[in-house]
């Protein structure tokens, strides 16, 4: 997409939350990798989708600067917890700090580890899950997370285009066969419906049935 028309996109959608876009420029600014960060247009788009379910509980797998658990958090219902798992101890700090100036902190649980170890220990249904985490685990955290999602709920996948480079004939890019293998398997299974949206790196959207 050219840059003129993500400036296109960016100008016919609701203005930036300024602590977001502070964050965000932050991000780019203190961090390795800053194109991790969801950013204006996806940010705003998981805040719709939160907004249209009301969820109760949400899992996040992939915290990295909070983006998009502030986003994610704007949606769920009174009471409602947001659990955002990180591997990175790094980035706690810095993401409870923009937690707590979006006045979101109290929604939202962070927890820091391997989620793959962490997921099976949650006591909990949830209404949405976004898998941010390493590309080479998402079939795992697929797996772990199916039963916890309540029937009618959805979990969003992000990078499921990574960068167009599903399409390469020839890989041995360890992310990009964990992005292509957990397509693949989606693409196959039952139980579900699916649509893979070509929003920034590429959005899996899948609901349970």
């Amino acid at each position: 997409m050219s840059k003129k028309l993500e400036q296109y996109i960016r100008e016919h959608s609701t203005p930036e939350d300024p602590v977001l876009e502070d964050l965000y420029r932050q991000t780019h600014i203190r961090f390795v990798n800053p194109n991790m960060v969801s950013g204006h247009v996806q940010g705003k788009f998981l805040e719709f989708i939160s907004r249209m379910i009301s969820p109760e509980n949400i899992l996040e797998i992939g915290t990295f600067t909070g983006y998009s658990a502030i986003c994610l958090s704007k949606g769920l219902r009174e009471n409602g917890k947001l659990i955002t798992i990180e591997i990175n101890d790094e980035l706690s700090s810095f993401a409870a700090e923009y937690f707590e100036k979006t006045g979101t902190e109290d929604k939202i649980v962070a927890m820091t580890g391997n989620a793959l170890e962490i997921i099976p220990s949650l006591d909990l249904k949830f209404d949405l899950v976004f898998i941010d985490g390493d590309k080479r685990e998402y079939i795992e955290y697929y797996k772990l997370i199916i039963g916890k999602v309540n029937s009618g709920g959805y979990i969003l996948a992000d990078n499921v285009l990574w960068g167009g480079k599903v399409i390469e004939k020839e890989t041995r890019d360890p992310q990009t066969l964990g992005i292509i293998a957990f397509n693949e398997m989606i693409a196959g299974e039952t139980g579900i419906e699916k649509i893979l949206l070509p929003l920034r790196d590429g959005l899996m959207l899948i609901r349970k049935k």
